[in-house]
């Protein structure tokens, strides 16, 4: 933004004093930074010290700016514009180019180069290079369980299946890995307060104990 109150576009790597905001709530307070730096020095120091960049929504506040801009000269404010994206189609307005990068010779590929600190270059996409890789973790839980028959049922009876995994699914109540439950509660005088409680369960049909909940 010039101190006209009118935008401009340039590129990123030029060094201009910034507008950062601090938002609190609904209200919005500008803030000059008159220290020049590209425009993503600007983004980190404005995260760092304010909230963002500033995002002008509106005349009035096209206005506000505008008043507090003396002395002339560009000013980075919050919009950009930026063609690249990332492969996996999140978005990210983090760049992280070298020095002269992009030089957009028709080349529509990034590479980081680690020997200077990881610092992305353009590439064209049919150059062949050692790539990286990534997923996400998935944290799995596995438990083991060991079934005894003690009227010949036949364990690979689809019913049977069933109600074992059913079974599976409860477990007797350990007073240290959830102390606040209540063994003694009872459904029918208090139904609200255990949820997790099987109210179905039948002790003459099921077997076990009353402490054992179902989650």
């Amino acid at each position: 933004m010039g101190s006209n109150g009118l935008w401009y576009n340039h590129g990123c790597d030029g060094s201009f004093y910034s507008v950062c905001a601090d938002v609190r709530g609904s209200n919005v307070t500008f803030v000059i930074i008159i220290t020049p730096m590209t425009w993503t020095k600007a983004q980190s120091y404005c995260r760092d010290h304010h909230t963002d960049l500033a995002s002008v929504r509106n005349m009035t506040e096209n206005q506000e700016v505008q008043a507090m801009l003396t002395g002339g000269g560009l000013y980075w404010i919050g919009l950009f514009r930026d063609s690249w994206k990332w492969s996996d189609g999140s978005t990210s307005s983090f760049r992280f180019w070298k020095t002269g990068q992009p030089d957009n010779n028709n080349e529509t590929c990034v590479a980081a180069d680690f020997s200077q600190s990881g610092t992305w270059e353009d590439w064209p996409c049919d150059m062949e290079r050692p790539f990286i890789c990534y997923s996400s973790l998935v944290s799995k839980k596995v438990v083991k369980m060991k079934f005894e028959s003690k009227n010949n049922l036949d364990l690979n009876d689809p019913a049977v299946m069933e109600a074992m995994l059913k079974q599976g699914s409860m477990r007797k109540w350990d007073p240290k890995q959830d102390p606040k439950w209540d063994p003694k509660w009872d459904p029918k005088r208090d139904p609200k307060r255990n949820p997790k409680w099987d109210p179905k369960w039948d002790p003459k049909r099921d077997g076990g104990e009353a402490n054992v909940r179902k989650y």
